[in-house]
């Protein structure tokens, strides 16, 4: 079960390729989420990250085909409720966690046993 929306384990050892990746694909990312949002997917955009193929969400960004250091895929919330790694319970604490998707990307980073989401904001204009 996930319960901590940002951890502090994820500062020195992943932000630094997080970022790295990030300010190449931001726009892409921010459109993206804008999609699901206005299409009526979902209000909570979520962007699994993964050095490896995983099975949350659909691959949006290999990172061979764009040179990043991370796989990042596509979802949003329900599907991390059905796989129950988000409880019925804790989906208002979640979404009372989640940040605006016009000004930060939710990240769910995946290595390994290590999970955690991260938001990060996306550059200004």
């Amino acid at each position: 079960m996930i319960s901590d929306f940002n951890d502090p384990e994820l500062n020195g050892k992943y932000l630094g390729t997080i970022s790295s990746d990030f300010i190449k694909i931001s726009d892409v990312l921010k459109e993206a989420a804008y999609q699901i949002k206005s299409r009526g997917f979902s209000d909570y955009p979520i962007f699994p990250i993964a050095k490896e193929m995983q099975p949350i969400g659909k691959i949006f960004l290999g990172k061979a085909e764009k040179d990043l250091e991370w796989n990042y895929f596509i979802t949003y919330v329900d599907e991390f409720v059905q796989r129950k790694l988000i409880s019925e319970e804790s989906l208002e604490e979640f979404k009372k966690a989640y940040k605006d998707p016009d000004e930060f990307c939710c990240l769910f980073v995946m290595d390994g046993a290590f999970t955690s989401f991260v938001y990060i904001p996306y550059p200004e204009e």
